[in-house]
C-alpha cells in the first residue's frame, strides 16, 4: 500500500486533530471502505506524533462506527453509510462529503418527523407536571424579534415536549441535532427557521393540545409548525443551485 499523503500536525490536542483528519479522509472517500489503515507506529511516524495519541484517535473512530480495530490484525475502514450514527453529521459537513445544505434539509425532515411523533406521545404520556411545564414554556414564549431569544425559547419548548414523550431515543437524537447545528453554523440555520420560531401562537396552540391529551391535534399542529423549517431549507437549497 502506498504511504498516506498526510502532513505533520501540531502537538496541541493531538488525538482530536488526528481523529478529525482521519474522519475527513474516510468521509470523503480518500480512505475507502475496506481499506486497511497504516499501523499505529506508521501513523505516528507519518504525523510525527506519539502512538498514544494515535491509539486514542483510532478508538474514537471505532466508537463512531468508521473503522473496525482487529487486535493483532489490520484496522479497516467501514462503510459509514452502514455503520456510522448521527454523530457523523458534523463530520460529513466539515469534510464536504455531502453538501451542508443537503444535510441541514435532511435534518429538518427528520426533526419534523421526530418532533411531531414526540408531541403525539407527549399528549398521551406526559405527567401533569410535564404538561404544566410545556404550557408555561409556551406562555413565556417571547414576542420580540430577537432571533437568538426565539430559537432558545423554541429549543426549551421542544426539550419539554420530548421529555414529556418519555422516549429516551428521541431525547438523545435531539442532543445530537443541537450539537450538529452548533458545528454547522447555528446562526445561519436559525435564520432558516424564523417562520417557525417566531410563531408564538402556534406554540401556545400545540401546548394546549398536549395539555388536553389530544394526540391527533398535537401531532397535526407539530407537523404543520415544523414543516415551515423544512420548506425554508428546501427553498434555500433551490436558491443555492
Amino acid at each position: 500500500m502506498e504511504p498516506m499523503d498526510l502532513a505533520p500536525i501540531s502537538r496541541t490536542a493531538l488525538s482530536d486533530t488526528i481523529f478529525v483528519r482521519l474522519v475527513e479522509e474516510i468521509l470523503t472517500g480518500r480512505l475507502p471502505a475496506g481499506e486497511a489503515l497504516p499501523s499505529e507506529r506508521e501513523l505516528a511516524l507519518t504525523l510525527q506524533v506519539n502512538r498514544h495519541a494515535v491509539r486514542e484517535a483510532l478508538k474514537r473512530l471505532q466508537q463512531a462506527g468508521l473503522v473496525r480495530i482487529s487486535h493483532g490484525g489490520k484496522t479497516r475502514v467501514l462503510d459509514w453509510r452502514q455503520s456510522a450514527g448521527l454523530d457523523a453529521l458534523t463530520g460529513l459537513a466539515v469534510a464536504g462529503a455531502i453538501p451542508t445544505r443537503q444535510i441541514i434539509g435532511d435534518v429538518a425532515v427528520m426533526r419534523r418527523s421526530i418532533a411531531a411523533d414526540a408531541a403525539r406521545l407527549c399528549a398521551r404520556n406526559a405527567s401533569p407536571q410535564q404538561r404544566a411545564a410545556i404550557s408555561a414554556a409556551a406562555a413565556a414564549y417571547p414576542v420580540a424579534d430577537d432571533l437568538n431569544a426565539l430559537a432558545e425559547a423554541d429549543l426549551a419548548f421542544w426539550i419539554a415536549v420530548i421529555d414529556g414523550s418519555e422516549n429516551i431515543a428521541y431525547r438523545l437524537a435531539l442532543n445530537t441535532l443541537v450539537a450538529a447545528y452548533e458545528e454547522m453554523g447555528r446562526d445561519a440555520i436559525y435564520a432558516l427557521g424564523l417562520a417557525e420560531f417566531a410563531d408564538r401562537n402556534a406554540h401556545i396552540d400545540l401546548a394546549a393540545a398536549i395539555a388536553a391529551a389530544d394526540e391527533d391535534a398535537a401531532y397535526r399542529l407539530a407537523d404543520e409548525l415544523l414543516a415551515r423549517f423544512v420548506t425554508a431549507c428546501q427553498a434555500g437549497a433551490q436558491e443555492g443551485e
